[in-house]
């Protein structure tokens, strides 16, 4: 029996996933994220190294069994500063997704139910936010409420609010138009009754696909702000902060590429996830 085959039983049976087969491209993405879940939740099994405390005699060696992803300039084991990294870097990206998932879902499902000038301010707002290059956003988000991993979350989030907006907001309207919906008001249904039964739980379908999406794009983010100095400062080992270390050293390349490998990775894993999500929809 196939990984594919062996993942998809059980969450077929609770009705996660559709009862179509698992493509292998989509069970090596999950297996890629699993591998990262448990880095960030116990990162401690995974490594037996200090990410902090290194060993001067072993400073920049290469890959090998001992040091997986080599040593850096104080002697600390890459391996276990990118395992260490993780919880950081996925914990921050699940803030963010959360944070426009909330916002932005509520702004839109009000603009979108209500319509009439309420659309219209909210929509105009929302239109203010997209204009406005997502990444320039966080900077300044960031750069107002302080330099930390956290911040960058917050303002991660904060851009991304729009896009969920924006779709949620055209869900909506679209739901809101059905014929069981008017059925249920033409019976009676209060308009809180017809929100939370029928017209949240249609519209949100096309949430989780944009936010597994909006997940991977979260990481990047992150990781590019504490790379230009926006996150917790050294002997922090956020990815994109091991990455900018690591650019002073490119004479030895595995203190660049080992955190860009695991950051591009699993960014590649949660699109695949995405992309396959939107297609069982």
């Amino acid at each position: 029996m196939s990984f594919a085959s062996t993942f998809q039983s059980p969450l077929n049976r609770l009705g996660w996933l559709p009862s179509t087969r698992i493509p292998a491209t989509v069970a090596l993405s999950l297996a890629i994220v699993a591998i990262v879940i448990a880095w960030s939740l116990l990162p401690g099994y995974f490594t037996g190294h200090s990410p902090v405390v290194g060993v001067p005699a072993d400073k920049l060696l290469g890959p090998s069994l001992a040091h997986w992803f080599g040593t850096d300039h104080l002697g600390r084991d890459v391996y276990a500063r990118v395992v260490y990294g993780t919880a950081s870097s996925v914990s921050s990206a699940l803030i963010a997704v959360v944070i426009g998932v909330v916002a932005g879902g509520l702004i839109g499902l009000v603009a979108g139910f209500l319509g009439g000038w309420v659309d219209i301010v909210l929509a105009r707002l929302v239109d203010v936010l997209l204009a406005i290059p997502k990444f320039l956003l966080a900077v300044i988000v960031v750069t107002a409420i302080g330099f930390e991993t956290i911040n960058a979350a917050i303002a991660t989030g904060v851009s991304a609010v729009a896009i969920f907006a924006r779709v949620m907001r055209s869900e909506v309207i679209k739901t809101r138009q059905a014929t069981f919906v008017e059925s249920s008001f033409l019976l009676g249904g209060s308009r809180w009754y017809i929100l939370m039964r029928h017209v949240l739980p249609n519209a949100s379908r096309s949430v989780l696909p944009l936010a597994v999406l909006q997940f991977g794009d979260a990481i990047l983010v992150i990781a590019s702000l504490a790379f230009l100095g926006y996150g917790d400062p050294p002997p922090a080992s956020d990815w994109g902060l091991l990455v900018s270390i690591g650019k002073d050293y490119l004479k030895w390349p595995w203190l660049v590429y080992a955190p860009a490998f695991v950051t591009i990775a699993t960014v590649l894993s949660v699109n695949r996830i995405s992309r396959w999500l939107r297609k069982t929809d």
